[in-house]
């Protein structure tokens, strides 16, 4: 197998495919590639049971900046009306309620600042406080069993939409394979990339691809790609695995708890699952892994490429280890690996959600949960929280944990704008009809859309939850997204 083409992309989850839809239907490139290492699309951190299943707009998520809650309300909106025009079966996704929830004096204080004062009310017309007998009318479960002296106050929204992420993938490519030009290889590992006057020379385990652009959207294996042609030395990664506690029917939608700006992949919520909703899921919880991808001893070489076995490295993981926060944080998630140990320590986080819950109620997960990629900065020796983009010589690498899959379309159109530039400007991106394609479908409050307090759930009833690029140039160039969650989408 062999091919010349305008535009590879390596990687077929969610922020692969999503670029793939959106080069393939909107632009007038000649030639696209997607190549993906697994038998199908979206078979590792995309897969369903592999992450939160939550479309992030930053209405509920307690760590976001105002201006950050903006960024991301835009990509979320853009997937949702993607969802709105091509599932309305519900396949994809299902629409529930969801909130965040003020447990106590010091948590309605700061719900009530966050919705008033700060701007959040104005940003997200759906979003509505509500107290505790409207909290019980949509969620019985979290206020049964509460102390009744405590005060409880509830951000909610009926925009709680549930994605599985691999099955809006595969839409993806679907789409996309119904362009002239385009080819999907699955089964297809890329063993090199070399650089060539003309673009790139990918070498695979099924033949050779020539190309003149490339994306890498491979997850934790994007900067070891980069770093292997010369790009994005400056920064380790830290693999953190994701995983979850299950129970049965104790929720009707996502019930989020209080984010800490710290630890913003911290806080615990519930939520039940996109096919199942008898079937309710309690995390993340997150552990330090060696390894790039959950369960997979192979990926463990590739975890010393990225890990970083140098001084500065080790000095940057023992700056951010020292923290008094996160060091003890690192070591409970340990602990809740632990037959029998583990759910009981868990049991309080879970019960700050739904009080009534019994050690016996709940159940760590089997075959759940992804490893998403911490970004490590070495000359700041500091976590980055969020996603991070490398932009090079007619080449993109893009690492991308949460909230990478809630804004994959975004991420998209801000990369097929540069893919554009890398070709010289022989093509055109038609920004309008993608926009009509996608957020143009997404129901507004002032617009005929679901009213704000009520879940839109008919179609799902009987189942009733991975930037702006730098200007390229001679020398490799890194854009790092700040300021969002990590270990969640």
């Amino acid at each position: 197998m062999s091919g010349k083409y305008d535009l590879v992309i390596v990687g077929g989850g969610i922020s692969g495919a999503s670029l793939l839809y959106t080069t393939a239907k909107f632009t007038d490139i000649d030639s696209i590639a997607l190549i993906e290492k697994e038998s199908e699309i979206a078979a590792i951190n995309s897969h369903h049971t592999n992450n939160s299943q939550t479309l992030h707009f930053g209405d509920i998520e307690t760590n976001y900046t105002l201006e950050k809650a903006e960024e991301v309300k835009e990509g979320a909106e853009l997937l949702a009306g993607y969802l709105e025009n091509y599932d309305p079966d519900r396949e994809m996704h299902a629409k529930r309620s969801k909130m965040v929830l003020g447990v106590g004096d010091e948590e309605v204080a700061k719900l009530e600042r966050r919705y008033d004062e700060e701007g959040f009310g104005d940003l997200f017309p759906k979003l509505q406080p509500i107290g505790r007998e409207e909290i019980a009318d949509l969620e019985p479960k979290v206020v049964e069993g509460r102390d009744p002296s405590k005060d409880l106050l509830a951000l909610q929204t009926p925009d709680g939409y549930v994605v599985d992420y691999g099955e809006t993938s595969k839409s993806f490519v679907e789409q996309a394979e119904a362009v002239d030009g385009v080819d999907v290889y699955t089964g297809t590992e890329v063993t090199d990339i070399t650089p060539t006057l003309d673009g790139y020379t990918i070498e695979t385990t099924r033949g050779r691809f020539d190309c003149d652009a490339t994306v890498v959207a491979a997850g934790s294996h994007s900067l070891q790609i980069a770093q292997e042609l010369g790009y994005g030395q400056d920064k380790v990664l830290l693999p953190v695995a994701g995983s979850f506690f299950l129970a049965d029917d104790l929720l009707n939608g996502k019930v989020y708890t209080l984010q800490m700006k710290k630890l913003p992949f911290a806080a615990v919520h519930g939520d039940a699952d996109v096919h199942d909703s008898s079937i309710t899921r309690f995390g993340p919880t997150a552990k330090l892994v060696p390894a790039l991808e959950r369960g997979r001893l192979s990926t463990v070489k590739d975890f010393l490429d990225v890990f970083g076995l140098n001084a500065a490295s080790f000095l940057s993981y023992g700056n951010i280890l020292a923290d008094r926060i996160l060091l003890p944080y690192v070591l409970r998630n340990l602990v809740y690996d632990v037959p029998k140990v583990g759910a009981k320590e868990f049991l309080p986080h879970v019960q700050k959600v739904v009080p009534s819950v019994d050690l016996e109620d709940i159940e760590r997960a089997k075959g759940y949960g992804g490893v998403r990629p911490q970004i490590v900065d070495l000359e700041n020796k500091s976590l980055d929280m969020g996603e991070a983009k490398i932009v090079g010589d007619d080449i993109i690498f893009n690492i991308t944990p949460s909230p990478g899959a809630s804004t994959c379309l975004k991420n998209a159109m801000r990369d097929t704008h540069k893919i554009v530039e890398f070709l010289d400007g022989e093509y055109e991106f038609d920004e309008s009809a993608f926009r009509e394609d996608t957020i143009d479908n997404f129901p507004r409050a002032d617009a005929g859309g679901v009213a704000p307090g009520v879940a839109d759930d008919s179609s799902d009833a009987d189942d009733a939850d991975d930037a702006s690029t730098d200007d390229v140039d001679d020398s490799p160039s890194v854009d790092t997204v700040d300021d969002v969650p990590a270990a969640d989408d």
